[in-house]
């Protein structure tokens, strides 16, 4: 399939030499700094060797259109949404291509509020873009590059603030930490080691040169389990590059799937920070609305995308939320996702309980979520949804993010992805076999259409 920049809620990302290219970001950031009117704009990034030369091109970009760059460097994507309003930023990028395969590169963009932008401001800043007509100034009106010291600092007080740090230094917990040679390699460990943690590391270089795939999936963890059975460690956590995503491993050294990210967190918040809503995406696991139901706490669920789910969030008063992805969300510490905020959660829940991440995975009902991608051009996107819709039209059906069908035992649910040319299908049961065979069918029937359709793929 021929490459092409991917544009929509979750930012610009394309290619690296091919779709996404040094033009493509000046272009813009400048459009960027138009939107947002001249002022301050934080800037950060991972540690894709592409980063670099990117930030330099979004620097450009910025200053030629009047805005002042604000460097955070090497940094979590969480820590930049929590900084731009700490700082009384216009504005922030994020340079990430977050759990995209090491070619690929991204820019994601923050509003004044800290939170990316809603799918309608996105398309106003996506209209200057191909409008072309950017602001500029004269070099009389270039402002100054500032370089911000220690970025993180803020946002990890804050979540020490919010969890009980004294229970979790007092477990003395030993733990493993895959962090996927990107971000978490420069903080991770000193994050856990400031909840009295012994921490063990693999892939924890901040080359970019990633090791493993860079989502955080069970198959992608194998190093990982081998670290947490050698030194006998409490629980391993996985981080995506940019680390605003967290996968678990019990103590075992086995995956858990990375919705039990969620729910452990949601079970931790409502029990012992205060119960409330809980908001997540359609394509979230049964076993977080089960922890919800079991305190009587009602479930939102939104259309994907991080934004979509901070947006249900936020109207609802939820107290917490995240992605099925393990994407975790507290609004009291930031709205947005953040493996560092799951990561102290899930601790805090293993101190207060004083049970093992495999008791506590025990008693959640098991639901098994199988997840497939068909590569397709975008063009066919919606004639593919509408097969799909038809074939199920029988069903009880939910089209509010492309065709989420419940059945019997689960559901499914197939979707543009906002992050690659592809169409994502998702499906859960109770049994395992069930979802694999749910998940093929769909998968089969849309290749079978696309068949049919010379040039789709």
């Amino acid at each position: 399939m021929k490459e092409f920049l991917k544009v929509g809620i979750s930012g610009v990302r394309g290619v690296v030499g091919a779709s996404f290219t040094p033009q493509v970001a000046v272009a813009f950031a400048r459009a960027f700094a138009s939107f947002l009117g001249q002022g301050s704009v934080l800037v950060g990034r991972d540690t894709r060797p592409s980063g670099f030369a990117t930030e330099c091109a979004v620097v450009a970009g910025l200053q030629s259109s009047g805005c002042k760059p604000v460097l955070a460097g090497i940094v979590p994507t969480p820590t930049i949404c929590m900084l731009v309003p700490l700082l009384g930023a216009r504005g922030g990028i994020a340079i990430t291509a977050s759990h995209n395969p090491p070619q690929w590169n991204a820019l994601k963009f923050v509003g004044p509020n800290g939170l990316f932008l809603s799918p309608q401001r996105a398309n106003e800043l996506f209209d200057i873009y191909h409008q072309g007509e950017f602001a500029l100034v004269g070099e009389d009106g270039l402002p100054p590059v500032t370089t911000l010291e220690a970025p993180a600092e803020e946002h990890f007080n804050k979540i020490m603030q919010y969890v009980d740090a004294s229970a979790v230094r007092a477990r003395k917990f030993r733990v493993a930490v895959d962090c996927c040679n990107g971000v978490g390699a420069l903080y991770t460990r000193a994050f856990l080691e400031r909840l009295g943690c012994e921490v063990f590391t693999c892939f924890d270089t901040p080359t970019g040169a990633f090791e493993r795939e860079p989502e955080p999936l069970p198959e992608n963890l194998g190093t990982l389990g081998a670290l947490v059975r050698e030194h006998k460690c409490h629980v391993g956590f996985a981080q995506d590059p940019d680390g605003d995503r967290l996968a678990i491993v019990n103590e075992q050294g086995e995956p858990i799937g990375e919705d039990l990210t969620v729910a452990f967190a949601v079970q931790q918040v409502l029990d012992c920070h205060g119960k409330g809503p809980v908001a997540i995406h359609l394509s979230t696991s049964r076993s977080v609305a089960w922890v919800a139901e079991q305190r009587s706490c009602p479930v939102i669920r939104s259309k994907i995308g991080e934004i979509n789910v901070v947006q249900a969030l936020l109207a609802a008063g939820a107290v917490v939320g995240g992605e099925g992805n393990g994407g975790v969300v507290v609004p009291a510490i930031h709205p947005c996702r953040d493996s560092f905020t799951g990561m102290a959660l899930v601790l805090e829940l293993m101190a207060v309980t004083g049970k093992t991440v495999s008791e506590l995975r025990a008693a959640i009902p098991r639901h098994y979520l199988v997840k497939d991608k068909v590569p397709v051009r975008g063009e066919r996107v919606t004639s593919i949804l509408r097969v799909v819709r038809r074939k199920y039209e029988h069903l009880k059906i939910n089209l509010q993010d492309g065709v989420y069908v419940e059945i019997d035992d689960g559901w499914f649910h197939v979707r543009a992805s906002n992050t690659e040319p592809v169409i994502r299908i998702s499906a859960e049961a109770r049994n395992p076999e069930t979802a694999r065979q749910i998940a093929q069918t769909v998968r089969a029937e849309i290749l079978a259409y696309l068949a049919k359709e010379p040039g789709s793929f």
